[in-house]
């Protein structure tokens, strides 16, 4: 699958999880796709300085706090995009994981079948 279609499945990913739970409001499928972009980019670039500073903590909580992060990023893309608002952190943490199940299913769904050669 090519980059392009992951970006268009990403954002109807966003917008489906934004749908699902009520604390979490989009306003439509534009902002759903500007979400995508930032929050990409905060992946990039802020989580992994995130990481860094929390080393510790995810060692000694097994990686569970990587969730929390997960939930401070989209608490930081919330407060970038206009058209994208999370209530507050629960509901940054659910989409989080709502999120991460949605693309690993569309994953799992358009992923080519392997043939053996």
């Amino acid at each position: 699958m090519n980059g392009l279609s992951k970006f268009f499945l990403n954002g109807l990913a966003i917008l489906l999880a934004a749908y699902l739970l009520p604390g979490v409001h989009i306003e439509h499928y534009g902002y759903a796709l500007l979400v995508a972009v930032v929050l990409s980019l905060a992946n990039v670039f802020v989580k992994p300085f995130l990481i860094l500073l929390t080393i510790p903590i995810t060692v000694v909580s097994l990686g569970l706090f990587l969730l929390v992060i997960n939930a401070w990023v989209i608490l930081l893309v919330d407060e970038l995009v206009p058209g994208f608002h999370v209530d507050n952190f629960s509901w940054a943490l659910a989409f989080s994981v709502i999120l991460w199940v949605i693309n690993s299913l569309f994953d799992d769904l358009t992923k080519a079948k392997k043939t053996d050669s």
